[in-house]
């Protein structure tokens, strides 16, 4: 064992495998996953390239480990959804809005490097890997939280609460990717500023028209 790695491990419970996971993680936090090479996770780590095969199939294993590492990081940066029954239900949707912003904010860059690398995304993917979508478990709190909402009689009950997701998921995907287009570099953490009042209100206003019982049609959320 290497000076570097021992001090990196000493006196924790981490395995060799978490550090390298965990380095990883960081590299892609840090840097995003464009140009990730082994011997730069090695180096980084404090351990000699060959290290990484003791622990992992190949590096497309451990870079899927990495990234959902980094999906974990970002949702516990973001705090609890709100569930059905609670304030109003276009609070709780400006919410899970702004969860989805932020959300994809924080870990599309990391996506958008791996477009080369089909092998990686499948490994994310794959069923029991704990991988999925990105952002797939916002995804489907959100439509739980709108059929809980529909069961409670708060929406209507011929509600197309999966239309309102899929809306509602497509706009915040759109919003950050074009955000990022734009320039918007590697964010080392989801940025509070990410998505605008007027976005939130706008897109939580035409979700409600569709399935809110007896509401105005293009009323803002907070107008009476």
């Amino acid at each position: 064992m290497s000076p570097r790695r021992a001090a990196a491990l000493r006196g924790g419970e981490q395995s060799l495998r978490e550090h390298l996971v965990a380095t990883a993680e960081r590299l892609i936090r840090e840097r995003g996953t464009a140009g990730l090479t082994v011997r730069l996770i090695a180096r980084e780590a404090g351990v000699a390239d060959g290290v990484l095969y003791n622990h992992f199939a190949d590096k497309e294993e451990l870079l899927a480990c990495a990234l959902r590492a980094r999906v974990r990081a970002v949702e516990s940066e973001l705090g609890d959804l709100p569930g059905a029954g609670t304030a109003t239900v276009e609070e709780n949707l400006r919410a899970y809005v702004v969860y989805g912003m932020r959300l994809h904010a924080g870990i599309l860059p990391a996506f958008a490097g791996l477009v080369g690398q089909p092998a990686v995304l499948a490994r994310f993917a794959a069923p029991g890997g704990g991988g999925g979508r990105p952002g797939g478990d916002w995804r489907d709190r959100l439509l739980a939280y709108l059929r809980d909402e529909r069961e409670l009689g708060r929406l209507a009950p011929d509600a197309r609460i999966e239309a309102a997701t899929r809306m509602i998921v497509g706009v915040c995907h759109e919003a950050v990717t074009s955000t990022l287009a734009h320039g918007y570099a590697r964010p080392a953490s989801p940025p509070a500023d990410v998505p605008g009042d007027d976005e939130v209100g706008d897109l939580v206003a035409a979700v409600l028209d569709g399935i809110a019982p007896g509401r105005e049609p293009g009323r803002r959320p907070g107008q009476r």
